[in-house]
């Protein structure tokens, strides 16, 4: 049941002093895309009637097919606060339709909503609480972003070492005022990284706040003359930059996963949740780490997962178990990074635990020790498979993961194949800065 009515968002657009309705989707790759409309057109917005051309937008549909209708989700209302105090600017998360009527197959959101739904026919309801990771850099005189920066800050450290503190502090007071609620928010490991943790919502919700957090982060480190980045590994030598999740399944209002009775805490629904996000997790890495650069990141001595395990306490494996039991009690996917779709993410996710509870699929032994000491006849003894080394072999994972196309679709399967074929294509053909300091001068 929506929390606001068509009225009620004519009443607060009024009573707010609001002129500028930015009408919000997010593409296939995960970029956030809009359409500001006046509010003399919001009346219009709110009956479903905004226009816009889907050719335009990478990997949405054919220029002869390309009037797209933008829906409006009314729960998604929000001012933007760093916006000017008169003549505000709020923002309508949207879905996409075609002129008929019909759901158009590469909106994400959508994506996630039909999972969503199949899980909520089953009686479950998804939690999620992510964890972003992201950097804060120099920008240089013509306001173009650096990897610069000037601190060695490091883990939980405090200002003055911190010399992001203020801006992250003020990312978190504008989630904040725009009604989000942030659970923590402290300086990551590398110089200029920083983390917020988000509160713990229902899934769709939970990708909305992403895309809304990721640009309120940019807008508001720009403002502090720093440039807000999620690229998964912007530099050499230092911790790359995830986007934990944390999922609960729930049932009438109980914690699914939570089993008392159990060595780990966890119920027989969770061991088979893992069983599938374990199965499909080399499939669903070209989604979760999406970029050429997503797999310099995923490498080891760099707190980063490189391998398909779990475990109660080791922090290095993909799914990792946190120690909170009862209603708390969760399954942590270290995997994703923040480059990543959020809606297509955690459809996946969601679809591939569910998967594991249908067909009882469980998982390997857990694993405490360090992996990257085992020999492979080990590895392979306990099931422990890598986690893709390069984007080549995430799309080779991916190809042949035919229950990840399935959710996804046909429609975004064959975009995401096609662009993602070509980046590596051009990746591997550009000859990079590495190449010419090693050959140039003594080949």
């Amino acid at each position: 049941m929506s929390k606001y009515s068509k009225e009620d968002i004519l009443r607060i657009v009024e009573e707010e002093d609001v002129e500028f309705i930015r009408l919000q989707f997010t593409d296939i790759f995960g970029a956030l895309k809009n359409v500001a409309i006046t509010t003399s057109q919001l009346e219009k917005a709110l009956n479903n009637r905004v226009m816009f051309d889907g050719s335009s937008i990478e990997g949405f549909v054919r220029i002869e097919e390309s009037d797209m209708y933008l829906y409006p989700d009314l729960d998604t209302l929000a001012i933007f606060p760093w916006r000017p105090q008169r003549g505000k600017v709020a923002r309508l998360i949207c879905d996409i339709y075609y002129p008929d009527g019909r759901a158009f197959e590469g909106d994400c959101r959508l994506v996630l909503k039909k999972v969503l739904k199949e899980t909520a026919d089953q009686g479950y309801k998804m939690l999620v609480g992510p964890e972003c990771e992201f950097f804060l850099f120099h920008m240089d005189d013509n306001g173009n972003p650096t990897t610069i920066t000037h601190e060695n800050a490091g883990y939980f450290d405090v200002g003055p070492l911190d010399l992001g503190e203020n801006a992250r502090r003020d990312i978190v007071l504008t989630l904040e005022e725009m009604g989000y609620v942030v659970e923590a928010s402290h300086h990551e490991a590398a110089p200029a990284q920083h983390e917020i943790d988000l509160h713990y919502e229902e899934a769709l919700r939970t990708a909305d706040t992403i895309m809304t957090f990721k640009l309120a982060a940019r807008t508001i480190a720009k403002r502090h003359g720093l440039h807000a980045t999620f690229m998964p590994k912007p530099r050499s030598g230092i911790p790359g930059s995830g986007m934990h999740i944390n999922i609960s399944l729930c049932k009438n209002g109980i914690n699914s996963f939570y089993d008392e009775t159990d060595e780990n805490g966890l119920s027989q629904e969770a061991y088979y949740f893992i069983g599938g996000l374990m199965k499909h997790m080399r499939g669903m890495s070209l989604i979760a780490n999406p970029l050429v650069n997503s797999y310099k990141r995923l490498v080891s001595g760099y707190e980063a997962p490189d391998y398909v395990a779990w475990s109660s306490k080791n922090r290095s494996v993909s799914i990792r178990i946190p120690a909170r039991t009862g209603f708390h009690t969760r399954v942590e996917l270290r995997n994703p990074d923040s480059a990543s779709n959020p809606y297509l993410t955690l459809a996946l996710c969601l679809a591939a635990g569910m998967d594991g509870i249908k067909n009882k699929i469980m998982p390997p032994a857990s694993v405490e020790g360090n992996i990257g000491l085992m020999s492979q006849e080990e590895k392979n003894a306990r099931g422990v498979e890598a986690l893709p080394r390069n984007l080549a072999e995430a799309l080779q994972a991916f190809q042949e993961d035919h229950f990840v196309q399935q959710v996804l679709g046909e429609h975004i399967t064959k975009v995401i194949l096609e662009a993602k074929e070509r980046e590596w294509e051009e990746y591997t053909t550009h000859v990079s800065e590495w190449e010419t300091n090693q050959y140039l001068a003594r080949i």
